[in-house]
C-alpha cells in the first residue's frame, strides 16, 4: 500500500509523524468523535439513539456532563506523542470498506455499525484493504496443526502482496501476523483495547514489530483496556477491512466465529480451513462448510484465496505433470538444510549452522519442525535423514525475486520462534 497523506500521518513511509495535529482535528465534529470512542463497548443504546438522530457532535453535547473525565484533545496529545493519528470518516485513507458495516447495521446491534473513528500507530494506510486485504482468524487455543496453517498461510500472502489482517491475540491471530512478517510483508492488528496498550502483554514486541511493518488499529482511545464486549466488536472491523476472511480454526463457540459471521453479513468472502474430523478446535470450520456451503469455500493455501478473491487470472498454479515430492513448496534455507545432511550417518548441529551459514539455535528451531513431518530423525550423535528425506524435490525451484529475503524468514520456519 502506499501510504495516503491524512491528518497527522506521515505523508511518506519512514517520516515521522507531526508532532501537532492539523487544525481540522480542533472541530467539534472530530473531538466529538474522538470522545464519543470512549463509550464503544458499553453497549449503550441511548447514545446509539442520539447519534442516529443527531450526529456526533450534538450527541456528545448532550451526554458531555455524565462523562467529566473524558478529554479528547488529551487522547489525541498522547496519540500523537505514540507517533498516531486519528482517522475519522470522509478523511483522505478511511477505507471505504467500512461503509457497508452502517448498511449492514440492524437497530438491535447498533454497535455493529461504523465505526467513530480510527485510532493508528504504523507506517501504511487502509485503503486498499478492499482489494488486497485478507484476515486470517482463528482459535486462540489453537493446535499445532492450525498455528502450522496459519503461519504458512501469513507468509504465502505477504510474499504474493497481500495485506495480513488479525486481531493479534494468542494463537492463530499471532501466527499470522508472525507468518506476514517472516514473509516481508504488511500485516494490520486491530485491537479491542488502545493501540499504546500492549494486549497481550506477551505480545509487545510483536506489536511493536506489526506497528513497523504495518498498523495497529482501533476505534477506542489510547489508554482503554481490552473489555470483554470490545473484542466482538472489533471482529467486524477485520471483516469489514479485508476483501475476504479465512477461518484456520474454530471451536463450537470461539469468537472467530463472529467474525466469519460478520464478512457472510457484509457479503465478503468467506473461506474455510479443514482440519482433522477427530479435532474440538475444527468443529465450528467443518459446521460452516456443512450449514454455509454455499457461502464459503474451501481454501489450503494462498493460491486458493487467490483464486477465490483475486483479480482474474491472478492465482496460476503450476501444473508440473508429477506428483509433489517430501521437499517440495519447502523454504530456500529449509532445503538448504536438507542438502547439507549426508545421505547416510549423522551430522551435529554445529556442523550443520556452519554448512548453510546460520546460527546453530536457529538451526536447531528448523530440526524440530523437519523431525515432526518425518524428514530428520534425531539420534544421540547428531541428526539424519530419512528415507522420506532422502527423496529429491521433483518439481523445479522458483527463481528468488528481486528484493526477497534470505536465510529463515523465507516461509514457514522464521528465525524468531513461533510462539501461540
Amino acid at each position: 500500500m502506499n501510504a495516503v497523506a491524512v491528518p497527522g500521518q506521515p505523508d511518506r513511509p519512514g517520516q515521522a509523524a507531526p508532532a501537532v495535529e492539523t487544525p481540522a482535528d480542533e472541530s467539534p465534529e472530530r473531538l466529538a468523535r474522538a470522545a464519543l470512542s470512549h463509550l464503544v463497548g458499553y453497549g449503550n443504546t441511548r447514545l446509539a439513539q442520539l447519534l442516529r438522530t443527531h450526529g456526533p457532535a450534538e450527541a456528545w453535547d448532550r451526554v458531555r456532563a455524565d462523562h467529566p473525565d473524558i478529554e479528547p484533545r488529551r487522547d489525541l496529545d498522547r496519540l500523537h506523542q505514540a507517533g498516531g493519528w486519528l482517522l475519522c470518516p470522509g478523511d483522505p485513507g478511511w477505507p471505504p470498506g467500512l461503509d457497508g458495516l452502517a448498511r449492514a447495521a440492524e437497530a438491535a446491534e447498533p454497535e455493529y455499525g461504523a465505526p467513530l473513528a480510527l485510532w493508528i500507530r504504523g507506517d501504511a494506510d487502509l485503503t486498499d484493504g478492499h482489494r488486497w486485504g485478507v484476515a486470517v482468524v482463528g482459535s486462540r487455543a489453537a493446535t499445532a496443526y492450525g498455528l502450522h496453517v496459519a503461519g504458512e498461510l501469513g507468509c504465502s500472502l505477504a510474499e504474493r502482496d497481500w495485506t495480513v489482517v488479525s486481531g493479534a491475540a494468542f494463537g492463530i491471530d499471532a501466527a499470522a501476523h508472525r507468518g506476514a512478517l517472516a514473509g516481508g510483508g504488511r500485516t494490520v492488528a486491530v485491537l479491542a483495547c488502545g493501540v499504546d496498550v500492549p494486549y497481550p502483554v506477551a505480545h509487545a514486541r510483536l506489536l511493536d514489530d506489526i506497528r513497523d511493518h504495518g498498523l495497529l488499529v482501533s476505534e477506542v482511545p489510547p489508554g482503554s483496556p481490552p473489555l470483554r464486549r470490545r473484542f466482538l466488536i472489533r471482529n467486524r472491523l477485520i471483516a469489514a477491512l479485508t476483501r475476504g476472511t479465512v477461518l484456520v480454526e474454530a471451536g463450537p463457540r470461539s469468537g472467530a466465529l463472529s467474525t466469519a459471521r460478520h464478512a457472510r453479513r457484509l457479503g465478503r468472502a468467506l473461506m474455510v480451513v479443514p482440519g482433522p474430523v477427530t479435532s474440538a478446535m475444527s468443529a465450528g470450520c467443518h459446521r460452516l462448510l456443512r450449514d454455509h456451503r454455499e457461502e464459503c469455500a474451501l481454501v489450503t493455501d494462498a493460491l486458493d484465496v487467490e483464486e477465490e478473491i483475486g483479480p482474474v487470472g491472478r492465482a496460476v498454479r503450476p501444473a508440473t505433470g508429477q506428483p509433489a515430492g517430501p521437499r517440495d513448496d519447502l523454504p530456500a534455507v529449509v532445503r538448504a538444510l536438507l542438502d547439507a545432511m549426508p545421505a547416510r550417518g549423522t551430522v551435529g548441529v554445529a556442523v550443520l549452522a556452519a554448512r548453510i551459514g546460520q546460527r546453530p539455535r536457529d538451526v536447531l528451531a528448523l530440526l524440530g519442525p523437519l523431525a515432526g513431518e518425518g524428514l530428520v530423525e534425531a539420534r544421540p550423535d547428531g541428526y539424519r535423514l530419512t528415507a522420506l528425506g532422502r527423496q529429491p524435490a521433483r518439481r523445479p525451484t522458483p527463481p528468488k525475486r528481486a528484493g526477497e529475503p534470505n536465510g529463515q524468514e523465507d516461509g514457514l520456519f522464521p528465525a524468531r520462534e513461533v510462539r501461540p
